[in-house]
């Protein structure tokens, strides 16, 4: 997985929680969902999934180079692969994942 380096981050930084604890290791795939779901706007993963989605030109033009890379990076790497279908439907779980923060 692409992103697991974000997500550990971002479990630690929105619930103190280690990826690697024993405790974690005892979690349920509902428990881990959910916490994901419901990671905050500021953290790492967050932050990267919004980069990664922004098509605002007001807003791209005041991307970082690091964050035009990021997101050019990910368009490129996912453009051939998903249909426009596909990108819908992401787009809106995402939206939904966002709008439920």
């Amino acid at each position: 997985m692409d992103d697991f380096d974000l997500i550990v981050s971002s479990f630690k930084s929105e619930y103190g929680v280690s990826i690697y604890s024993e405790d974690f290791k005892k979690m349920t795939w509902a428990e881990f969902s959910s916490l994901l779901c419901g990671l905050g706007a500021d953290t790492p993963l967050a932050r990267t999934a919004q980069i990664r989605l922004e098509n605002d030109e007001n807003v791209l033009k005041n991307f970082t180079s690091s964050q035009h890379k990021i997101r050019n990076k990910w368009r490129s790497r996912t453009a051939n692969k998903r249909t426009q279908a596909d990108i819908n439907t992401a787009l809106h779980d995402f939206e939904m994942i966002f709008a439920n923060m």
